[in-house]
């Protein structure tokens, strides 16, 4: 059985929702008879998602919202709410997607991490402020997801404001699946969306072609939905090339980085590559 938000007539607001993971959510939602505001940036773009939504939704174009929303703008968010709303009555699946990737390192440049901040994590924190009161109030059965990343558990060298934000996000859904299961009357679950390697404007990296070992927006979706019926706070997913499995290993060994008392980062480091490699080989 699917869930019970997941049906015809529920409404779902997705950031992000002009591309990638986004876009393919919403699609998938509007299949399903949903009403869907997809929330972005460009209005060419929200135009273009927008029409490849209204092609598979039951009620067409008069079923789907567009919103031109920067999601770091708690007060523009706040808006966003209750133009929901006003609109369709409501949110029944807040899909916290919005995500970018703009070079760091630990020492700066400071601009950047602001603005990747902004969007990664305060863009989840906002979304989740400015529509879940109103969620729990409907006294419905509802879903907040929000998209992590592996990066936010295993954080590798390369991009630290990244891996800082999305380990915000990690800590930060936690917190909410808690205090949603602590609150009176409350149907809405919490769920963290920890994606692959999935070929996205994102992670194109340039590229026009999808390389073998990513998986497509709409298969990361699809494993999403399973996930989600299957009642998982932590919708890990794997791609064609990494498998749940050594997923599991990187994971274990970066928490015993601090069991272990090993360097910061000992994956990488020269000192421990063939223990590191020894390790993942077991279960």
């Amino acid at each position: 059985m699917s869930h019970p938000a997941l049906s015809a007539g529920s409404v779902a607001v997705v950031t992000g929702g002009a591309s990638g993971i986004g876009l393919a959510a919403a699609t998938a939602f509007a299949r399903l008879g949903m009403r869907i505001c997809i929330v972005d940036l460009g209005e060419d773009r929200l135009a273009e998602a927008a029409g490849k939504i209204a092609g598979v939704a039951r009620g067409g174009r008069d079923d789907v919202m567009t919103a031109a929303v920067d999601v770091s703008d708690v007060a523009a968010m706040t808006r966003l709410a209750a133009d929901v709303q006003a609109r369709f009555g409501g949110c029944d699946v807040l899909v916290n997607n919005a995500g970018i990737q703009v070079p760091t390192s630990a020492l700066g440049p400071r601009e950047n991490w602001e603005r990747l901040l902004g969007v990664n994590l305060w863009g989840i924190v906002n979304g989740c402020q400015a529509f879940a009161a109103n969620m729990i109030a409907r006294k419905r059965p509802g879903l907040i997801i929000n998209t992590g990343s592996k990066q936010g558990i295993t954080t590798p060298p390369g991009n630290p404001a990244y891996n800082v934000s999305k380990a915000g996000v990690k800590a930060y859904t936690e917190a909410l699946a808690h205090e949603l299961r602590n609150t009176e009357d409350c149907q809405i679950s919490a769920h963290l969306l920890i994606p692959g390697f999935v070929f996205t404007p994102l992670a194109a990296g340039g590229r026009s072609e999808k390389p073998d070992a990513a998986w497509t927006a709409e298969q990361t979706v699809d494993f999403m939905m399973q996930r989600l019926e299957a009642g998982d706070f932590y919708i890990l997913c794997p791609d064609n090339d990494v498998p749940r499995a050594l997923d599991e290993r990187r994971m274990l060994w970066a928490i015993g980085d601090v069991v272990e008392n090993r360097p910061a980062l000992s994956r990488w480091h020269p000192d421990y590559a063939e223990a590191f490699a020894e390790f993942v080989k077991h279960k």
